[in-house]
């Protein structure tokens, strides 16, 4: 590594930020954008790949630069995994109420629903690979659904990173892929939620929204004007005198990967079968969870701020993001376009018709709240979610938020953990019989989701029929 190297990737860097600024300028000004909630890191990335050498080549900065950014998101979601575990905390402490302690069983049922749709994503994917008999689709094709939609753009480089970990030519067409039905999921997402929420405003299915909202200015533009609205980015948990707050958060999430990639190293040096075929954003989370734990235990917690570690690892996202978008392969992902569109409407429909059904008869209080919610995560990412639950509840008055947030981060857990098995199954099994154990496992979760309603409801509950009573509103 030279100087010289050094600063050609600085000022590659410095391309994407500026292509992200450009998106954060069109997606204040162009209707479009601000109507689908298009992310300004997706709306840059994409000029930055139709104005570079897949396009029309315009740009005068080397070829070279994007061929680091198809390495990029596969580094960089390192650092954003590894930082789920930080800062963990799962339950909110004593209810104030018993009607709030009753909310709040929702919890365990929305993380059997949200797995389980999480995993039939991966069923649907691949029966869509078995559909075609295989025909012209590489091992892992079908994966990409589950990876864009509930994943999102960020993770796409996950699938890059281990795909090229198993040294398998077609990991770049495959992060491609993934990045592709992320856009799918997050533009379509966003309009089917908007859809349902008018619907269910209408027909009374919404606990606060008697009528369809109009959506706040600042989520529309991607910014607040007003400085006292402004909201904080978390505590300053340390002195600048000593370490500056970001920097300290930034230090524990890139100890945690040195120390993964250490792990890794030594695992493959050993030979040590399993352990050394696992990919380092996953010892990154076991790292991660062991100096989270240590921190716990010697009770300096206090140093870590959940807002700051998202800030942190958001940032290393927004940069995965438009580095994938912008190295997309467009020729190698324009020849599986037919697959991709039937597996992505297919998703639509699982998804959105899983979410509805199950969320209706296993949630008690606030259920349409909850699954517009889990719709958003789903189909985008977290902030999606977020996104559509504050269009439905804009003073964010219900539990919905703290349900929401708390089985997110259980579910996005259990899911990395799960990933790299879904990633082998097609290429030790083959698509058909990948897609038949998903669709078991998604099953499932579905039903662990029905038998917690069950154990935190009692028999008794049936589901919620209208939104008066039991669970539109929150009361009994």
């Amino acid at each position: 590594m030279t100087s010289a190297l050094l600063t050609d990737l600085l000022k590659s860097l410095g391309l994407l930020g500026a292509f992200l600024l450009i998106g954060v300028f069109f997606r204040a000004k162009v209707k479009a954008f601000q109507k689908t909630f298009i992310p300004a890191s997706v709306i840059g990335g994409f000029l930055l790949l139709i104005l570079g050498p897949q396009c029309f080549n315009v740009l005068p900065v080397p070829s070279e630069w994007f061929s680091v950014y198809s390495l990029l998101p596969g580094v960089l979601i390192v650092p954003v995994v590894a930082a789920v575990p930080l800062g963990l905390r799962i339950g909110g402490g004593k209810s104030a109420g018993g009607e709030n302690a009753s909310i709040m069983k929702n919890i365990i049922p929305l993380i059997g629903v949200g797995l389980g749709v999480s995993i039939l994503q991966f069923a649907v994917g691949y029966g869509v690979h078995a559909g075609f008999g295989g025909e012209g689709l590489y091992d892992t094709f079908g994966i990409e659904l589950g990876i864009g939609f509930v994943g999102g753009h960020g993770t796409a480089g996950t699938l890059g990173n281990m795909l090229s970990e198993m040294n398998l030519p077609y990991w770049e067409t495959a992060q491609g892929v993934a990045t592709t039905t992320a856009t799918f999921g997050i533009v379509g997402g966003i309009l089917i939620g908007i859809a349902l929420i008018n619907w269910a405003a209408r027909h009374g299915h919404t606990a606060l929204l008697k009528k369809p909202a109009d959506i706040p200015e600042p989520l529309r533009v991607g910014f607040e004007k007003d400085i006292t609205k402004q909201a904080s980015c978390g505590r300053e948990t340390t002195m600048s005198s000593s370490i500056d707050t970001f920097a300290f958060h930034s230090a524990l999430i890139f100890v945690a990967c040195g120390l993964a990639y250490m792990v890794l190293k030594a695992a493959k040096a050993f030979s040590i079968p399993v352990l050394s075929s696992i990919s380092v954003w996953a010892y990154g989370m076991i790292v991660m969870f062991i100096i989270w734990g240590i921190m716990c235990k010697l009770k300096i917690d206090y140093l870590v701020d959940g807002k700051v570690k998202s800030k942190v690892s958001s940032a290393f996202t927004e940069f995965a993001v438009i580095a994938a978008i912008a190295s997309l392969p467009i020729k190698a992902v324009a020849a599986y376009i037919v697959p991709i569109l039937i597996m992505v409407v297919l998703g639509y429909i699982v998804t959105t018709g899983v979410l509805f059904f199950f969320c209706k008869r296993f949630l008690k209080g606030y259920w349409f709240e909850q699954m517009i919610g889990t719709l958003g995560m789903s189909t985008g990412v977290f902030l999606t979610g977020v996104l559509l639950l504050r269009i439905c509840d804009p003073e964010l008055e219900s539990p919905a938020l703290a349900n929401y947030s708390l089985s997110y981060t259980v579910t996005s857990v259990i899911y990395f953990a799960l990933l790299n098995m879904f990633i082998n199954l097609p290429i030790n099994l083959g698509a058909g019989m990948a897609a038949v154990i998903a669709l078991v496992l998604g099953i499932v979760c579905l039903a662990a989701g029905g038998i917690a309603s069950r154990v935190c409801f009692g028999k008794s509950f049936t589901g919620n029929s209208t939104a008066k009573g039991v669970g539109a509103n929150g009361k009994v």
